[in-house]
């Protein structure tokens, strides 16, 4: 097992993530996500809408 210093492994943890994480971010658009407020007649309330936008 190689010598790792604490920047060392650092880095080589970083970089390990980044490939791992990489390929996945590359395929998948940006998603966002909206919440709305919309008022709900059947419970006579606002309720919470979440929604994902690409």
């Amino acid at each position: 097992m190689p010598k790792f210093t604490r920047r060392g492994f650092i880095a080589a943890t970083a970089a390990a993530g980044t490939l791992r994480i990489a390929p996945s971010m590359a395929t998948k658009p940006p998603v966002r996500r909206v919440l709305t407020l919309v008022y709900d007649k059947s419970l006579g309330m606002m309720r919470a809408v979440d929604r994902l936008v690409p």
